[in-house]
């Protein structure tokens, strides 16, 4: 029995250097006790994700999901005892927005975030606030149908994204020749198109519908194709934090339930936004009507 002391002795000694290492890592993924302790929150948004999250003609972010978020300041404010708190704002990119959530950079993203099951893995996400189909961007004159026109032709789609996949997953059995041309966001993915370097985009149909709304002559380009898959939209924040995760989970669903979040949906896709004043005039589909009367954050 004398010869366990030391392997008991090295068993305790190793759970007690352990134990600061977690107390961090559980404080570092505590969102409410880090917005409490600096007082501010900091917002993840995209530049170009009309509707959604995108910049205004003052270079300030707005949007759909940057409303949604807003609420959830209010209760953190209610939830912290805390008069007032700070909203800091961190651009992101289809690339770097897990790994800005991950790091600490952005404590919830306000964007244009597909919920997939791997990515729960690395991060957290709300109910969906959004649900749509991915299709495809053609300039009206194209002949585009469908993805069996594709055969030869250059598709765009834009980093950090998994429309490309979509793309080669509807594919099998064609053994369609296409070239990918990644562009840094939606609208340098959209550019593409505009000016012939590629002839398709594939993206979010709602998505696809607001760079259309914004271009120069949106009676150029269509939507076109066969729905690749419908996906869900939701905002994204760390996991393993169960007290920000129910926080989040409670305002969204609340808002679904008093209507408050169809009234915002009507504000942004069904009435003119900025900075053009142009409406992006997509009817509330069947699906996102379906997220609204049950809310779910489970993924696909």
């Amino acid at each position: 029995m004398p010869k366990l002391r030391p392997l008991f002795s090295f068993a305790a000694v190793l759970a007690a250097a352990l134990m600061p290492f977690a107390a961090a890592q559980a404080q570092e993924n505590d969102t409410l006790a880090k917005i409490k302790a600096s007082g501010a929150i900091t917002f993840g948004y995209r530049e170009s994700s009309f509707g959604f999250s995108y910049l205004d003609g003052n270079l300030r972010p707005v949007g759909y999901s940057l409303d949604i978020c807003n609420r959830i300041v209010e209760a953190v404010k209610s939830e912290l005892k805390m008069p007032a708190v700070e909203v800091r704002y961190q651009a992101v990119t289809s690339a770097n927005r897990i790994p800005l959530v991950q790091n600490g950079t952005v404590d919830i993203e306000c964007g244009s975030t597909t919920n997939l099951v791997e990515r729960q893995k690395l991060v957290a996400f709300s109910p969906d606030i959004f649900r749509y189909n991915v299709r495809m961007l053609v300039k009206a004159d194209s002949g585009i149908k469908g993805i069996a026109d594709l055969q030869g032709k250059t598709v765009a789609t834009t980093s950090g994204t998994t429309s490309f996949r979509l793309l080669r997953e509807a594919d099998r059995g064609r053994n369609l020749e296409v070239t990918n041309l990644a562009g840094k966001d939606h609208s340098d993915s959209f550019l593409l198109v505009e000016t012939g370097r590629a002839q398709a985009f594939v993206l979010d149909d709602i998505l696809l519908a607001g760079q259309i709304a914004n271009a120069r002559n949106p009676k150029d380009f269509l939507i076109t194709g066969e729905s690749l898959r419908t996906e869900n939209q939701s905002l994204m924040f760390r996991k393993d934090d169960p007290a920000f995760k129910a926080l989040v989970d409670r305002v969204v669903s609340g808002m679904m339930k008093s209507g408050e979040m169809e009234k915002l949906y009507a504000k942004w896709f069904m009435s003119p936004i900025p900075p053009k004043g142009i409406n992006i005039n997509y009817p509330l589909n069947a699906e996102t009507k379906d997220a609204f009367a049950n809310p779910s954050s489970k993924g696909i």
